[in-house]
């Protein structure tokens, strides 16, 4: 079958196994492990090469671990060391140690043991970091502990693989020497530190969306594969890109183009490891890859609770992290061929192992769920419903010229989160070295506002000076988040006009405000004193707004709206002149209220 027929064959798959299995609430990942043992060579045997999907498909595992890193400032990960050293480590060296105590009263090996013991102890970080995206925990404080557990096991991949180097009798391969790992990661650091943004700034100057989506692939392409022609592992190289690029204007921007990405290579991913699963295997010896499964899940689910639980979080909390990542990992799969090829660990031996990770994958997810729907009863609430990170923005404001920024300094001034998107990356560098935030986007493109945080928002200020993009903006949050207030900026009356049609209520003409102070200040020229001319200004600014709400009700017919503002204009010179007759009689003014 041909390579459009196997793709054919992957999207039909998930397709059908996924809805399915989160109709049964049972997680996608789940349903790409059955979709892909389903279509692989153990049952119907449609798609036949499940080593080279793989491989190709690791690239999610990538694009997923450049994500992961630029959600994470450099500040905020000083901020996980603690926890990445010392439960990360102490995860991977108790759950390493038990495993292996386990396994050489079995095989009698200790080097055997050791690979097999730390290549089961790691966790799949895409599995787990799926799941807990799934169940909201990532970004709370349990979640974040967790992915402190999964970053410490992506840095012991490479030293693990190369002790399974060393432990081999016959080494087949000779990598890099190390001081090629370390000439890669400075290269890293010192490229994102001074070229990567200006590189990002000449793009979006003079790239369309296209080239803006292959600038995000090239920056993640390279800085893999040069990690891996390091001797270092795609992933790290990846990892270590995104938080360079944490901090970036652009990061919002580089989120959207890799996200479709990421989906598609790691739904592939995960079809490529339920294909690689021997079923045959698991069908002639049930009781030993099953209990083996269950017995790791145990293992690494009482680890990470003791741990999380000595850390200060709660027993629920703990166990439900702790069941996250109780699986074995897809690393387990590199560990396993690498020592099987070098003839460290027989080849039946390193498929009952691979068997056994598959299989705790495909249990973690039942697991789970069945803990949430134990604690998350009417007398239980859910743990994490009302968990929220403290960087989640509760206002969003699109376009970040002068009308945008004074808004900004006084959210900033009282400490309310916010974030801001502009489209000129040059006004964006300026306007950050005063420490501003905000993000080079398109804010009229959807998956831009959710990256930016729109799902979080309370309040939406579309401050562009584009009419055409704020009507786009606006119509996008009428249709997709009608719950958030939504304050626009708009360039004269017929503008409040197109607004109000779309159902925006808070609608502010640009230079209405400071075109009343310059009057009054003309008036206080002229030769009216200060109290006569403050009334003046009051009066057109009641009669203006009651013009506006009457000029409302003609729901667009522009000829009605213009006759009524003629009209308008005449009743506005009779207000002033029965005000100054009013005045002169009586010493006291009109009410200048009227139709």
């Amino acid at each position: 079958m041909g390579a459009w027929g196997s793709a054919i064959i992957f999207l039909a798959a998930a397709v059908v196994a996924v809805p399915i299995f989160k109709k049964l609430k049972l997680g996608a990942i789940l349903g790409y492990l059955v979709a892909g043992a389903l279509i692989g060579p153990a049952v119907f045997n449609l798609v036949n090469h499940p080593d080279t999907i793989l491989h190709v498909a690791e690239l999610g595992v990538v694009f997923l671990l450049f994500l992961i890193g630029i959600e994470l400032a450099p500040a905020k990960l000083w901020r996980l060391r603690n926890a990445i050293v010392l439960v990360g480590g102490g995860q991977l060296a108790i759950t390493a140690a038990l495993v292996a105590a386990a396994l050489y009263w079995a095989l009698g090996s200790v080097p055997v043991a050791t690979v097999i013991a730390l290549g089961v102890a790691l966790s799949s970080t895409a599995f787990a970091v799926q799941l807990m995206s799934e169940h909201r925990i990532l970004k709370s404080a349990p979640g974040q502990q967790g992915f402190a557990i999964l970053l410490l096991q992506d840095l012991a991949v490479i030293p693990i693989l190369l002790l399974v180097e060393a432990l081999a009798s016959t080494p087949t391969t000779v990598g890099p020497p190390w001081y090629f790992g370390l000439g890669a990661i400075l290269l890293v650091l010192g490229v994102g530190r001074f070229l990567l943004n200006p590189f990002l700034r000449l793009m979006s100057s003079y790239g369309s969306s296209e080239v803006m989506t292959a600038a995000a692939l090239l920056i993640v392409l390279a800085t893999a594969m040069g990690m891996e022609a390091a001797g270092l592992s795609m992933g790290m190289g990846a990892f270590i890109a995104g938080i360079l690029l944490a901090n970036s204007s652009f990061r919002h921007q580089l989120e959207t183009e890799i996200e479709p990405f990421k989906g598609l290579l790691l739904g592939l991913f995960f079809i490529a490891i339920g294909m690689s699963l021997d079923l045959e295997l698991l069908a002639s010896q049930p009781g030993l890859i099953v209990g083996a499964a269950l017995a790791l899940v145990l293992v690494k689910t009482g680890v990470i609770w003791l741990l999380l639980k000595l850390s200060g979080q709660s027993s629920r909390d703990a166990l439900h992290v702790g069941l996250m990542l109780s699986q074995g990992g897809e690393f387990a799969f590199v560990v396993m061929a690498q020592a099987a090829g070098n003839g460290l660990v027989e080849a039946a031996l390193a498929s009952q192992v691979t068997l056994v990770v598959g299989i705790s994958m495909a249990l973690t997810a039942p697991l789970v769920i069945l803990h949430s729907q134990l604690f998350s009863t009417s007398n239980c609430p859910r743990v994490y419903d009302q968990a929220r990170d403290q960087d989640e923005p509760e206002v969003v404001i699109a376009g970040f010229g002068r009308f945008g920024q004074i808004t900004a300094r006084i959210l900033a001034a009282n400490g309310i989160p916010f974030t801001a998107l502009d489209n000129n990356a040059e006004h964006i560098e300026f306007v950050k070295k005063f420490g501003n935030k905000v993000f080079y986007g398109d804010a009229s493109r959807l998956d831009l506002l959710r990256m930016a945080g729109i799902d979080h928002a309370r309040v939406m200020l579309i401050a562009l000076d584009n009419e055409e993009q704020s009507l786009r903006i606006a119509g996008l949050m009428r249709e997709h988040y009608p719950d958030v207030r939504v304050v626009v900026r708009a360039h004269n009356r017929f503008s409040v006009q197109l607004f109000h049609q779309l159902g925006v209520q808070s609608v502010i003409r640009e230079l209405m405000e400071s075109s009343l102070v310059a009057a009054d200040r003309v008036l206080r020229d002229y030769g009216y004193s200060d109290s006569v001319a403050q009334r003046m200004v009051k009066l057109f600014r009641s009669h203006d707004e009651e013009t506006l709400e009457k000029s409302l009700e003609f729901e667009g017919d522009m000829a009605a709206v213009i006759d009524h503002t003629r009209h308008s204009r005449e009743y506005l010179a009779s207000l002033f002149q029965q005000d100054q007759a009013q005045i002169s009689l009586t010493g006291q003014p009109v009410d200048g209220r009227g139709d």
